[in-house]
């Protein structure tokens, strides 16, 4: 079974609402019709309605019985404003919260914080920032994590990975890449994964001396005391090991005959942004993999940042694991 297969398996009946802010994208309004004809996802628009119907018409789609909301009209304004304000704490206004809920974005992860929705999706039609920056200020990282981090799911016919951080944080010192390596594994578990976490680096086992080596190899050992001492189990770290030896099994052999990951890694850490991003892209576009995500790690209530080159397949796909998270 793939990971969707599991995921909309465990979803049955379960109608999670999810809000996307962007109800009018052809492509998020399109994902949004095939939602409402399941049991795992109940959408929730956002969206000047009359534009949003016009589109629907335009398209010949039908979403008859999916909520539209209109943040400029909504008879919740008032409600949201006043959480807004109380969980800013004097950082905004009422005039400054109405304004900024105004945006689509802090509209619907207010609609999260306040229980009227499980999770959230959106991205198509604006940056990684602009979905971010609410979920941050709003719902926050859950305690004992310092950062959030974007994983994606790499998928093509029965083979199934995690890269990380692929999307969020630009500079990662040892401490952080030990949290994203166990955000990660806890992140494959949940998703019926046994992760085994490879640290990437462009050593293996030493093979060259650097202080990037030296952070990975430092950030090794953070995570693996981490899942010892919060007794994680079923979970391998190891590293630093470059991709070929973290995924050959004859490589592994070569270069790092006694690692406990013999290349069969299923979980990648990248040591950067740059190298995280460029490395889930080159799997994408010339390996052929689906690339599911970004899907955020560390937040109290699941939100999830879509590409701007995203799919219908692709709002649909991260709107079934936005649910799944949320059941988590």
């Amino acid at each position: 079974m793939t990971l969707l297969d599991v995921l909309q398996e465990k979803l049955t009946g379960k109608n999670v609402k999810i809000v996307l802010p962007e109800g009018e994208d052809e492509r998020v309004l399109e994902a949004a019709t095939q939602l409402k004809k399941t049991d795992y996802v109940s959408p929730i628009l956002l969206g000047n309605e009359a534009n949003v119907k016009a589109l629907a018409s335009d398209k010949d789609l039908d979403i008859s019985g999916i909520e539209i909301i209109d943040p400029e009209t909504s008879e919740l304004k008032g409600e949201l404003v006043s959480a807004f304000v109380e969980r800013r704490k004097g950082k905004a206004t009422e005039e400054q919260a109405q304004e900024m809920l105004k945006d689509v974005n802090y509209f619907g992860t207010m609609l999260v914080y306040t229980g009227k929705a499980e999770g959230l999706v959106s991205g198509a039609a604006h940056s990684t920032g602009d979905t971010v920056r609410p979920a941050l200020q709003i719902i926050k990282t859950k305690p004992g994590v310092s950062k959030t981090s974007g994983i994606f799911f790499m998928i093509k016919d029965d083979k199934q990975y995690i890269f990380g951080d692929c999307a969020i944080n630009p500079t990662l010192e040892a401490q952080d890449l030990a949290e994203i390596a166990v955000e990660s594994a806890k992140s494959a578990k949940s998703f019926g994964m046994t992760p085994r976490v490879a640290m990437l680096s462009f050593s293996t086992k030493g093979s060259a001396k650097s202080d990037d080596v030296e952070k990975v190899s430092n950030a090794v050992a953070l995570a693996q005391e981490k899942i010892e001492a919060d007794n994680i189990e079923d979970v391998i770290v190891d590293g630093e090991f470059q991709f070929d030896a973290a995924i050959v099994p004859e490589v592994a052999k070569k270069k790092a005959p006694d690692a406990k990951i013999q290349g069969d890694a299923n979980v990648f850490i990248f040591p950067s942004l740059e190298a995280g991003n460029i490395g889930y892209k080159i799997a994408q576009r010339l390996g052929g993999f689906d690339a599911v995500g970004p899907v955020l790690q560390g937040l109290n209530s699941p939100v999830n940042d879509l590409s701007r080159g995203c799919s219908t397949e692709d709002v649909y796909n991260l709107s079934i694991i936005t649910a799944a998270q949320s059941l988590q």
